[in-house]
């Protein structure tokens, strides 16, 4: 496996924009190798007869929708910002309800699949919200006020059973085995 098509798989799923430092961190390789890397699918995606494009923001680059495109992706996104809700949507929906603020991660361990695709729609929904925390880095989702608006609440611990829900003692040691595991493992 060719280090761009590495680092392309990483953009594809990255639920944010990644520079090219952490890209060589993730794939235990130079930063120098990863820049090489980028300029390639640079190259090859912005010539302008790709449906992707890779964008680059000051240090850092993101997979997005070719710009050639953007009069179909508004259609669609118009679409999926007024379509009903999926059966996984509303689960992870649920979820960062009753357990936000949430990581990615912790869903995703939580829902045992991946939630990118699924956060991608709730955000452009409008019903969650992501933060990112400046000392460990990670992106933080949280329902919107629009959501509780629409729902009726002014506070989220007005949820039904929000207080048995929000403090379940078996999801907590399951998410704090595997934060420790992720720990041991960034250590060695």
């Amino acid at each position: 496996m060719s280090l761009s098509s590495e680092i392309e798989s990483l953009l594809f799923i990255a639920s944010k924009p990644l520079t090219a430092k952490k890209l060589a961190e993730i794939g235990k390789t130079d930063k120098k190798d990863v820049e090489e890397a980028l300029q390639e699918l640079m190259d090859k995606y912005n010539g302008g007869k790709q449906g992707i494009a890779l964008m680059r923001h000051g240090s850092k680059f993101e997979l997005v929708s070719s710009p050639v495109n953007a009069k179909v992706v508004r259609e669609y996104l118009k679409d999926e910002q007024t379509g009903e809700l999926t059966k996984p949507s509303l689960e992870t929906l649920t979820i960062v309800a009753y357990r936000g603020p949430v990581t990615k991660g912790e869903l995703e361990m939580i829902r045992g699949v991946n939630c990118s695709l699924i956060l991608r729609n709730l955000l452009i929904k409008g019903l969650v919200e992501g933060e990112e925390n400046s000392k460990d880095k990670l992106t933080y989702y949280r329902i919107t006020f629009d959501f509780m608006r629409f729902l009726g609440i002014n506070d989220v611990k007005e949820l039904p059973d929000y207080e048995k829900l929000n403090s379940d003692n078996n999801l907590e040691e399951l998410l704090n085995e595997d934060n420790k595991s992720n720990e041991e493992e960034k250590s060695s």
